[in-house]
């Protein structure tokens, strides 16, 4: 019976473990919608899932590096959240589109505003960002979660070796830049030089089909036409024998 009670402590602990583990994945992350090229522009969505079942996010800020600025930071409109975006001074001025820019985006931050995410719940905040860095691979976005409770998680631990830290950084994944995704489709699609001698081979085609039938169709009228000349002919004669014929008999 005590070795009962034992193992069933045993399986209530093991799976108590398992559920923290599966808690511990559901982090706030950034995701690319469609192609973060470097130099470019992008669309991403930063995911916040709530990770406690008796409290409610009602605060982010994310954080943008400033060793390698973003000129151009827009937030989305979220419905329920008020979005500010927080500029900072730069060191060394950015040029970007032949101007120079002397202050970049250091953080935008969404507070609650008659909205929350709930336990079980999460919420996705777009932001349009450019001109990416050429120079990096990747860029670090920290972020700090806010609960209605007053607790603060702060994802900003940046990812050294293989194991992930416990409160990860958000990090957005940068494309080469250049890298062409609609290269395939184009290579694959007929030119307009190429289509055009098709329709003409094609059209010529059709011409000489049509002339060729009219041909076969002349010869083969002209080749009645002459069997129905011999035979009139051959009729012809044949009336000629009959009257001959006739005469003899009417003489005799």
């Amino acid at each position: 019976m005590n070795l009962s009670r034992v193992a069933l402590a045993a399986g209530t602990a093991a799976a108590s473990v398992v559920l923290l583990s599966g808690t511990a994945f559901a982090h706030v992350g950034v995701q690319p919608q469609g192609q973060a090229a470097q130099g470019g522009y992008a669309t991403v969505n930063v995911k916040v899932p709530n990770e406690r079942d008796n409290a409610s996010t009602v605060k982010l800020e994310v954080n943008f590096p400033l060793d390698h600025p973003l000129a151009s930071v827009m937030p989305q409109p979220v419905p329920g959240w008020k979005a500010e975006v927080t500029k900072t001074k730069l060191d060394k001025p950015l040029t970007l589109h032949g101007k120079q820019i002397n202050e970049a985006v250091s953080k935008v931050t969404w507070t609650a505003d008659g909205s929350k995410i709930g336990p079980g719940q999460f919420q996705q905040f777009p932001l349009s960002l450019g001109q990416l860095p050429e120079d990096a691979d990747q860029l670090v976005l920290k972020a700090i979660q806010t609960y209605d409770n007053n607790e603060v998680v702060r994802w900003i631990e940046e990812q050294k070796g293989s194991e992930e830290p416990q409160y990860p950084a958000p990090v957005l994944k940068l494309s080469p830049a250049g890298e062409d995704h609609h290269g395939g489709a184009a290579s694959t699609a007929p030119s307009a030089s190429a289509s055009a001698s098709a329709d003409a081979k094609a059209g010529h085609g059709s011409e000489s089909g049509h002339a060729t039938t009219e041909t076969a169709s002349a010869s083969s009228t002209d080749t009645m036409a002459r069997v129905l000349g011999v035979v009139g002919i051959l009729v012809g004669l044949a009336g000629i024998a009959f009257g001959v014929l006739a005469g003899r008999r009417r003489s005799a």
